[in-house]
């Protein structure tokens, strides 16, 4: 065999002559297999059939199939074209903390002259006391981006949040003292402006075309390592996030770290499709989880933000769950899809709709609800006033529901509480209903109280003391109506159940 100068090449081709005597391979499988793992830019060298390797003795050699190849982006010219209007964003502020005198005092006896007399006196008359408050200075870290030649800037709400003073750094080493316009911490959103003329921008993105697995870039300052990029791809859309933000996050996989948060991300054209807000971590670094909230929803706080200084948010007033295969069989639903809806607010837009607990909300506006976090989603990138059409999915038949959408910052809506007032079931319950001191004390009119929950209920989450509202979306007020509902169902049922101030759906399987 030629000596090969590459370790790594004369490994592979080891291999693949390995293979091909085994006869694993013919010569030309193993030269296609040969180049798939080396270098595949234009005007590589093509290799010919490894010598001495010969062919299965009658049959011709095999024609070699071209090996797939995949082009990987390259975003130099991205970085180029974009990196000068991405900023780094330093933030000072301060916090309040409580001194602790004893804590001082345990520190003060390595002093070298804690036994001096006069330093007791002067520990305390001049020291400030315990429980006494005074500022600590903050300072923080973040990114952002400039979207106007006149110095408008976005970055995170969380970036800027208590700040006294933010400076803004350009790739050219300027620093501007910003302003903040406004910020939005339910989506996480805030506009800065600078004094500055003939700034660089990034283009934003027009259209919703994102797909799951497409490359994306990230430039920021992660610990503050100015013009930083990452990259890596989609790896979901409309990722709802425990934090009630209502926004359907991109999650990907590009390494997003602390100074990260409220750069811009990229695709392959180089328009911004998001803002690097979150990343999910145990250890407070980069795992593989990063999420950024899309620029439709943060292009439409800036504007709001811009012309007015604040931001409003449509509200419709519900609680959803997830609906998932013990729910969809319940309530017959071919599939999993959809909002459950569990609690609608006592004169909130979802009331005058018509919405009840029990639906399953499966468009709005025409638009598929696949996941319960969509719905909000939707509802979010609304305006206070929106007409809006709903399918709602009511006791096996698809109704269809309109409303206008109420303003979030408006005085709340109380929750609605229940309208509706033994012996063990197939379910596993001991049910009685509700005395008139339970009534009273409870605000609950009507529903069943659930003495104790043995078997598919337990198993499911039921508990003794839940007071139980409805079984597939209808209202029980009676054992022999429970009874009823559950001879009628096959696989599952749906219970609506008051626990606290709170009712949750929870699906039971039977049998």
């Amino acid at each position: 065999m030629p000596n090969q100068t590459h370790t790594g090449s004369m490994t592979i081709k080891r291999l693949t002559l390995a293979l091909a005597a085994l006869g694993v391979l013919g010569a030309g499988g193993a030269v296609a297999l040969y180049q798939s793992q080396a270098s595949a830019a234009a005007g590589a060298p093509q290799l010919a059939s490894p010598a001495g390797v010969a062919s299965n003795v009658g049959n011709p050699a095999p024609t070699p199939v071209p090996a797939p190849m995949i082009a990987l982006p390259d975003f130099s010219v991205i970085a180029a074209h974009n990196g000068p209007a991405v900023v780094n964003i330093s933030v000072t502020g301060s916090t309040k903390t409580a001194f602790d005198g004893e804590a001082a005092q345990g520190r003060s006896r390595g002093e070298p002259f804690a036994d001096d007399p006069f330093f007791e006196f002067f520990r305390r008359f001049q020291g400030p006391q315990r429980g006494a408050q005074r500022d600590v200075p903050t300072h923080g870290v973040g990114s952002g981006f400039i979207v106007s030649p006149d110095g408008i800037i976005l970055t995170n709400a969380h970036v800027v949040r208590d700040a006294r003073e933010v400076t803004v750094k350009l790739t050219d080493r300027r620093e501007f003292r910003a302003k903040v316009l406004g910020s939005d911490p339910k989506t996480d959103v805030a506009v800065l402006k600078i004094d500055a003329k003939n700034l660089p921008v990034v283009p934003l993105s027009r259209n919703n075309d994102l797909k799951v697995g497409e490359w994306v870039l990230a430039i920021g300052s992660p610990y503050g390592l100015d013009s930083t990029v990452t990259a890596g791809v989609v790896s979901a859309k409309g990722r709802s996030l425990p934090d009630d933000s209502n926004v359907p996050f991109i999650q990907t996989d590009v390494a997003v770290n602390p100074g990260n948060s409220g750069g811009p991300l990229f695709n392959t054209r180089g328009e911004v499709v998001g803002i690097n807000s979150q990343i999910y971590s145990q250890t407070g670094g980069y795992q593989g989880l990063s999420f950024a909230i899309p620029i439709e929803v943060a292009n439409k706080i800036k504007d709001q933000i811009v012309a007015t200084g604040k931001v409003v948010h449509a509200k419709l007033g519900v609680t959803v769950q997830e609906v998932n295969q013990g729910f969809a069989d319940s309530f017959n639903l071919a599939t999993p899809e959809g909002a459950l809806v569990s609690n609608v607010e006592r004169g909130s837009a979802a009331e005058k709709a018509g919405l009840k607990p029990g639906d399953v909300i499966r468009r709005m506006n025409g638009q598929k609800i696949v996941g319960s976090g969509d719905l909000p989603a939707m509802v979010a990138l609304a305006a206070p006033g929106d007409k809006v059409a709903f399918e709602v999915w009511r006791q096996g038949k698809a109704v269809e529901l309109t409303g206008v959408l109420a303003n979030a910052a408006d005085r709340q809506a109380q929750a609605e509480r229940p309208e509706s007032a033994g012996g063990k079931l197939k379910l596993g319950l001991s049910l009685r209903q509700l005395d008139p001191l339970e009534r009273r004390q409870s605000g609950i009119a009507n529903g069943l109280l659930i003495e104790d929950a043995g078997g598919a209920a337990a198993y499911a989450g039921v508990q003794p003391g839940d007071v139980l509202l409805s079984v597939n979306g209808r209202s029980v007020n009676s054992v022999e109506q429970v009874r009823e509902v559950v001879a009628k169902s096959d696989k599952s049922v749906a219970l609506l159940i008051q626990r606290g101030d709170e009712k949750i759906f929870i699906p039971v399987r039977l049998g």
